[in-house]
């Protein structure tokens, strides 16, 4: 099968593009540097004709970031997806769609399961609805994966503080369940292989790290890693930028596991690793980035 990876500078794109390099797929990447500024008119040059499958591995994960600069957002998370199915209908080709729970409104008391509709309320949740309803109507042969909460940003959120000795302000009230780079990349792979394979598997499916979590519990272990000064304080308050948060953004990932075997992994056991990652890619614990 022939997979066309779309990626940026991040960690995820860096990762996946790693693994998929070490199976028998050929893989095609198509690096776009600066989301926001891509000239879509000239994808037909970019995407072979031969591509089976497209895989967007632009994964954005970060409310505020979004709420800071719509447009960007938009043209990444909303117009380069829809551009991309486009070009999927007419060739004949698949594609491979990265959402989060942001979709969603949190205000369910469960977690949530990939038939409930989405009612987003921030920037970044509406442009990722808009593009998951988009990729239904365009694209029969698509697969949308829904995720928690990227571990990554949080990292960075933590340190950050730390770096300026501040305190920092987590809330108990919203919960989550954070995925690392390294174990979303994992589970990419995984189900890229079985479509190659010819399963008939399309749809939408959720992952995220197992064991949900409080924002507030997940500092409190991020402030253990490597690199964090020893008097840095988390308190349980709601900050500002919690307005953009669920209360619960929990996800359901029996489908996942039923229909691909893949299994949760603990997020625990990601953190060390997730900061290598971190570093080794250049994506620095305090730089504010989209994700």
């Amino acid at each position: 099968m022939n997979v066309v990876v779309v990626h940026d500078y991040g960690p995820l794109g860096q990762i996946l593009l790693e693994r998929l390099k070490k199976t028998s797929l050929h893989i095609s990447p198509l690096l776009i540097s600066e989301p926001d500024k891509a000239d879509l008119s000239a994808l037909a040059q970019w995407v072979p004709d031969d591509t089976d499958l497209i895989v967007n591995a632009l994964w954005l994960t970060d409310p505020e970031a979004a709420e800071q600069d719509p447009e960007a957002t938009r043209q990444a998370a909303f117009s380069i997806p829809a551009a991309l199915a486009e070009h999927a209908r007419q060739y004949n080709q698949a594609v491979f769609q990265l959402s989060s729970s942001y979709v969603f409104d949190g205000r369910k008391q469960s977690a949530y399961i990939t038939s409930n509709p989405g009612q987003p309320f921030s920037q970044l949740g509406n442009w990722q609805w808009e593009c998951e309803q988009a990729l239904r109507t365009l694209v029969p042969r698509h697969i949308i994966l829904r995720t928690g909460w990227s571990l990554g940003r949080f990292i960075r959120k933590v340190q950050g503080s730390a770096s300026a000795h501040q305190t920092i302000e987590l809330s108990s009230r919203h919960q989550g369940q954070p995925v690392s780079y390294r174990d979303l990349a994992r589970v990419m792979v995984a189900i890229i292989q079985q479509l190659d394979c010819g399963a008939d598997v399309w749809g939408t499916y959720q992952y995220a790290g197992a064991e949900a979590v409080s924002q507030y519990d997940l500092g409190l272990a991020l402030v253990g890693l490597p690199g964090t000064p020893g008097d840095v304080r988390v308190v349980d308050k709601v900050p500002a930028w919690a307005s953009l948060e669920l209360e619960n953004a929990t996800l359901g990932c029996t489908k996942i596991r039923n229909t691909f075997g893949i299994k949760q992994r603990p997020w625990r056991s990601c953190l060390t690793d997730e900061l290598e990652v971190m570093e080794i890619t250049h994506d620095s614990p305090i730089r504010e980035t989209v994700d």
